[in-house]
């Protein structure tokens, strides 16, 4: 399911490309700045999932082989009930302390792939780096053999409030200050 979905970022990074294309030869390059910014972050993400699929086999691995143990252990119970007396002379508080070692490291198994999860989902999360996003849109643009204006426009998010934001914003602040 990881693989399909990591397939699927790959064809929507190449869709991405493709649109960038088509926003340079227009000559709209905030269009396709997005359209770059779009591509990269698939890219990432398509990255990532390839990474988490790789990572979910090697524990769908770890659950196998545990589950091969489980039948040798299931088979060794015939073993140790011929050597059951020799289990009564053992010391008990070795075998607790065993027992816990084996628990405390499933607990680690489940920390570090808990870890893992939360890495994968923050790396999801972060955008994409403007530089990769400026360098993609020149590769896209030398591949269509057109020239990108080197005062590319970024866009600009308003930094004041307009309108009713506005407005609210001051009625916010005069709140704010009379507390």
């Amino acid at each position: 399911m990881l693989a399909r979905q990591a397939s699927k970022c790959q064809k929507d990074e190449k869709l991405e490309q493709a649109k960038l294309k088509k926003a340079i030869e227009k000559g709209n390059t905030a269009q396709a700045q997005l359209h770059a910014d779009n591509a990269i972050r698939k890219k990432s993400e398509g990255l990532n999932l390839m990474r988490l699929a790789s990572r979910v086999d090697a524990v769908a691995g770890r659950v196998h082989t545990a589950m091969t143990m489980r039948v040798v252990t299931g088979a060794m119970t015939g073993v140790v009930r011929g050597v059951e007396k020799a289990m009564r002379d053992m010391n008990l508080e070795q075998i607790s302390k065993v027992m816990d070692t084996f628990e405390t490291q499933f607990d680690d198994l489940d920390v570090q792939t808990e870890y893992m999860e939360n890495t994968m989902v923050n790396a999801n999360a972060k955008s994409s780096n403007q530089a990769e996003a400026d360098q993609l849109m020149r590769q896209v643009a030398d591949a269509a053999g057109l020239e990108l204006k080197d005062n590319m426009p970024r866009l600009q998010v308003p930094q004041e409030p307009v309108g009713e934001e506005a407005v609210l914003s001051e009625r916010l602040h005069k709140l704010r200050n009379a507390v």
